[in-house]
């Protein structure tokens, strides 16, 4: 992971070769007939890791031909017959390899034919068993597309041409964040490292580790001077107060100990919690200002640790608020820069999209002053894991971007342990890219859908390219936190969806007698099924919606949607989808929510479907529909992002015009509180009446009682009734807070409501 001028990735390794010259280089037939004459050869000195490579090219070869190699250790009997020479062996003939080890780095390769032997060797670390992996995957033909769907193609005979392939990666630690690289089989296989294990992030804490390193709930009772300052006040819940010497003395102490505990360990991290509220006090903000950004006192303090241990590498994180790289101060030299994409737009790549252009400035800037620079980018959407997230297209050039930087640490943060849309695929894809970053996307894409899919393979590339090219042609933004529901006129269109689900009609026509690949199929159609339910909830009523009034008045729930709620949460349990988005509940909880959504809507009441007038900011960025997410039936669950519309900093005042005049005795609306997301409930709601709209009077004026820090995401209803008026027009007026509590983190940060259904009776 050092910031340092790369190997070439097919650099050639000097092999000095005596006795013989480059012509040697033959084609081999290493099995005839599922017999064979060569054995695999190991050095007496073979590392566990050459041991690991010989027994998987021995199985493999098995599989393939039905012979067996013996694996023997080099030297321990007279030569009898050809070798596969594995790591550091040598023959016993008169020609004999060497290889400029320290060129092959830690996971580089070299595979040769050499006369009638085959010699793999590799670097310090896997390279000898990725050598092995490749010899397998590129001249013999086998795949390992998932842990469970691999290919080994069946030959008596195994015939090998001539070979001299030296690779060596330029991105030294690779890491994808999928379920298949927890297995270690397909992790080797793709070349992958463990980011919880192996030797780039050897770490027992790994980020956000303020918290860790010194407990709010054991010192802010009696210091909270150790903790950020936020306009005057202390706060627990944030990050640290980085000038404080007690802090670092703590910190330092802490590191100790853990060291002690785990002494191979190299990679600490001291890095900021995942939340804003730096320390704004006079001392911390002095040094911030100084450096531009609040990485000033953050950089001042990590370097402050690493010097405390010198042979051990400090990690931080240049995330969020500490994204911009200094000004003037410089990472230390056992100092880790983690640079984190979050925000950033996946609909285009970093180095060309203009909404991109910051985040790729501070990866050029990092890049030159950062001895240790590590990438944290982000390939999955985490609001909606089982959602279509069309960014095939910007996954190599975002890669190479990071690469032509300089940097040679990745972790492509993916779904983790949660299955997603495309997650073999994407896992697949990135593994290869980690490894090679100039590889032939659309040559690996297509034979990944080929090998997996089978028939359905033409259907689903076109459906993926479908999707590309009209995000693209739609100028829409991709965020990870994005959803299914807010590209309706755009990716996600009723005329593209219904282009979607005929392909995929095709492709399950296509595998319907091959039961494994029509699964894959139907498990691939689910991002479609959420999208389809997502949508219905925006939609409410009409074709894409949940409801429909039946012959008696009464609004009910299409049955052909409640099935289609149902199929999805069966084939999500047999798909093995525990969770739909990054912090949800199982599918059976995403199932409950919409039957009480289904429970809840559609109430026929006097301001149901009426015009709506909001004579107050609200905030684009959650629009649902509009004005008329008011009156438009569908209930609010307990989800900003759906049916609810937001007020960042105002007050709302909203007027309905029932269209004639109506007795009234009834009025009531949907308020939301997540106050971990700055959503409180409003401060007071008033309830006015009038019969021209513009001379009103109050009807009820109703005072929250709620407590602005009971936690979690609930609902509450503000409910009047009243002597019955004869009224046309309703407003309704909630006060916000404007500013969050001073006991929260966001304080002085805007406060948020968020408001739903007006119900008129």
């Amino acid at each position: 992971m050092t910031n340092r001028p790369r190997i070439p990735f097919l650099l050639p390794i000097i092999i000095l070769v005596l006795l013989t010259a480059c012509s040697s280089r033959t084609a081999l037939e290493l099995t005839n007939g599922g017999a064979s004459n060569y054995r695999i050869a190991l050095s007496p000195n073979a590392t566990d890791i050459d041991r690991q490579a010989a027994e998987v090219l021995q199985q493999y070869l098995e599989r393939i031909s039905g012979a067996r190699l013996p694996i023997v250790v080099d030297g321990s009997s007279p030569a009898s017959g050809p070798l596969i020479l594995i790591g550091s062996a040598r023959t016993q003939s008169d020609t004999f390899l060497a290889v400029d080890w320290a060129a092959l780095e830690e996971d580089g390769f070299h595979i040769v034919t050499f006369r009638d032997d085959l010699f793999i060797a590799g670097g310090t670390e896997k390279g000898t068993l990725y050598g092995v992996h490749t010899l397998l995957e590129t001249y013999l033909g086998c795949r390992m597309y998932s842990p469970d769907v691999t290919v080994v193609p069946e030959q008596a005979s195994i015939h090998l041409p001539a070979i001299d392939d030296t690779r060596v990666p330029v991105i030294r630690f690779r890491s994808t964040h999928y379920d298949h690289a927890y297995e270690q089989p397909y992790r080797d296989w793709h070349k992958l490292d463990d980011g919880n294990v192996d030797r780039f992030l050897e770490w027992s804490t790994r980020v956000h580790t303020f918290n860790r390193l010194v407990p709010p709930e054991q010192y802010f009772k009696d210091h909270p001077e150790y903790f950020s300052e936020i306009n005057g006040i202390r706060v627990p819940d944030t990050q640290l107060c980085l000038t404080n010497e007690d802090v670092f003395q703590i910190i330092v102490e802490r590191l100790r100990e853990m060291m002690a505990e785990h002494p191979d360990v190299k990679y600490w991290s001291v890095s900021q919690n995942d939340t804003y509220g730096n320390c704004q006090c006079e001392e911390c903000r002095a040094l911030d200002e100084q450096e531009g950004s609040p990485i000033g006192s953050l950089l001042t303090f990590v370097n402050r640790v690493a010097a405390e241990f010198p042979d051990r590498i400090i990690t931080t994180l240049a995330y969020q608020y500490t994204r911009v790289a200094p000004k003037n101060l410089r990472p230390a030299e056992n100092v880790c820069i983690t640079l984190c994409s979050i925000e950033c737009d996946r609909s285009g790549s970093l180095p060309a999209d203009p909404d991109n252009a910051s985040f790729a400035d501070d990866v050029r800037d990092w890049s030159a002053i950062a001895s240790h620079l590590y990438i944290w980018d982000y390939v999955v959407q985490f609001r909606n894991l089982v959602s279509p997230f069309p960014n095939f297209h910007v996954l190599q050039p975002n890669i190479r971007f990071f690469v032509e930087n300089g940097i040679d640490a990745i972790f492509e943060q993916g779904s983790g342990g949660i299955r997603g849309e495309f997650t073999d695929l994407r896992s697949y894809l990135i593994a290869k890219l980690l490894w090679d970053p100039d590889a032939d996307v659309d040559a690996i894409i297509d034979d990944f859908l080929s090998g997996y899919y089978g028939e359905a393979a033409p259907y689903l590339r076109r459906y993926i390219d479908l999707m590309t090219r009209s995000l693209l042609r739609s100028g829409e933004r991709l965020d990870i936190y994005g959803n299914p529901y807010t590209p309706v006129e755009g990716y996600l269109s009723p005329r593209l969806m219904a282009k979607y689900e005929r392909l995929f009609d095709q492709a399950v026509t296509a595998v319907a007698e091959a039961p494994d690949v029509l699964e894959r199929v139907r498990f691939a159609r689910l991002p479609l099924e959420y999208a389809r339910l997502e949508q219905a909830k925006r939609y409410g009523t009409g074709k894409w919606g949940f409801f429909v009034l039946d012959d008696s008045g009464t609004w009910s729930v299409r049955p052909e949607m409640r099935q289609r709620l149902d199929d999805f949460i069966t084939m999500c349990e047999e798909a093995g989808y525990n969770r739909l988005h990054e912090h949800g509940g199982p599918p059976m909880e995403y199932r409950q929510v919409l039957l009480e959504l289904f429970d809840k809507s559609m109430e026929s009441h006097l301001a149901l479907f009426r015009p709506v007038t909001v004579n107050t900011e609200w905030s684009p960025t959650y629009p649902a529909n509009g004005v008329d997410t008011f009156t438009d039936g569908l209930k609010g669950i307990p989800d900003y992002t759906c049916n609810w519309l937001g007020f960042e900093g105002h007050d709302m005042e909203v007027l309905i015009d029932l269209q004639e005049p109506t007795t009234v005795s009834e009025i009531s609306t949907d308020f939301l509180q997540v106050f971990y997301s700055w959503v409180w409930l409003p401060t007071e709601v008033v309830y006015s009446v009038s019969d021209d709209g513009e001379r009103f009077t109050e009807v009820a004026r109703l005072l929250n009682t709620v407590s602005d820090q009971r936690d979690g995401s609930f609902i509450e209803t503000f409910e009047a009734r009243f002597d019955p008026v004869e009224a046309r027009y309703v407003k309704v007026e909630a006060v916000n807070r404007k500013i969050c509590p001073e006991w929260h983190q966001g304080h002085p940060g805007r406060s948020w409501i968020f408001a739903d259904e007006i119900i008129v009776r």
